[in-house]
């Protein structure tokens, strides 16, 4: 299965998207802190990055683990850099 591309905040969006739909979660009233993905080289699966240290998630390394390998097989994360320049679109002088 070819896996899409998602930037860096895209994929803690979806990952904290889909750990706070998973019951346990939602009935204990738990806010898990999803952490950024960190890109590394691509592993036997072919996925690109990973995520460690999630906050607040004592007793929900399962679910976490679970919706990780859901995730992961799904995304790589985008490895296109953004241009740097100016934000604004002005240059000094004008």
């Amino acid at each position: 299965m070819t896996r899409k591309t998602l930037n860096a905040s895209q994929l803690q969006q979806e990952v904290n998207r889909r750990l706070h739909r998973v019951h346990e979660i939602v009935e204990d009233g738990v806010k898990i802190r999803v952490p950024r993905p960190h890109i590394q080289e691509p592993d036997a699966s072919g996925c690109n990055w990973d995520m460690k240290h999630f906050g607040n998630a004592a007793g929900f390394e399962r679910d976490i683990a679970a919706v990780l390998k859901a995730v992961r097989a799904e995304y790589n994360l985008s490895t296109e850099s953004k241009e740097t320049g100016n934000p604004f679109g002005d240059f000094p002088g004008d």
